[in-house]
């Protein structure tokens, strides 16, 4: 299980995660809904260990062990952070992901084997970001799940890519719910759909500093923007 206790991680402005509490289990699935994209995007990179909270606890499988959960899920189509690249085919981007296996877990090492197993030749020589929203989706999980060890997956705005929520909201109920791998899935997104009856959890607006007033030759200057640090990858050995 997941759990996040008064979870928040600090932006320069406002609270990119403003104090938040969830939890998911195995075989379910979580939305989140935040209507800011810094804000869904550093939570599930929070909820992912790859950035470390300001504030609260969060633990998987009742261990508080961030390389633990670091290990054990998978940030899914981040923007800004791990969204594939659009100069890439879908053939390039399953070799490249495939060699950032750990290598006791590189069962298949040629990317056409794993895209025929994997049942992605239709689309193998597609530019990623012409790639429908539904197989899209179905790509980057297939490719996060092909380390064994993963059975958390933080999926960050699958709702960016489409109106529709028939192009990823099945797909993720069925993923979490497989019985032959059940997940632990938690998906952050803009809007909740109407037909989910599911559990949910929302990110609260942030409550902006008032604003003294601009003076001086700069005073209509752009505001200075926060970067996302992503720790790097652990080592693949």
């Amino acid at each position: 299980m997941l759990i996040a206790q008064q979870l928040r991680v600090k932006g320069r402005h406002y609270d990119l995660v403003p104090p938040t509490s969830l939890q998911a289990s195995s075989g379910s699935l979580l939305l989140v809904a935040g209507e800011l994209q810094p804000q869904r995007t550093a939570l599930a990179l929070t909820l992912s260990a790859r950035m470390k909270p300001s504030d609260g606890k969060i633990s998987w499988d009742r261990s508080s062990n961030l390389g633990h959960l670091r290990r054990r899920s998978a940030l899914i189509d981040s923007p800004g952070v791990n969204e594939p690249e659009q100069h890439l085919s879908v053939k390039d981007l399953v070799t490249e992901d495939l060699a950032l296996l750990p290598r006791r877990y590189r069962g298949i090492r040629r990317g056409a084997d794993w895209i025929k197993v994997n049942a992605f030749e239709d689309i193998a020589d597609v530019w990623v970001d012409e790639v429908p929203a539904a197989r899209r989706l179905g790509l980057l999980c297939a490719l996060a799940l092909a380390n064994p060890e993963v059975d958390l997956l933080l999926v960050d705005s699958p709702d960016r890519h489409c109106s529709d929520p028939a192009d990823w909201l099945p797909q993720l109920e069925a993923l979490a719910q497989d019985p032959g791998r059940p997940l632990c899935i938690v998906a952050t997104v803009t809007a909740v759909p109407e037909q989910w009856t599911g559990a949910v959890v929302r990110l609260a607006n942030p409550t902006l500093p008032a604003a003294e007033p601009a003076t001086g030759p700069d005073a209509a200057a752009e505001p200075e923007t926060r970067a996302l640090e992503v720790e790097e990858s652990q080592d693949n050995s």
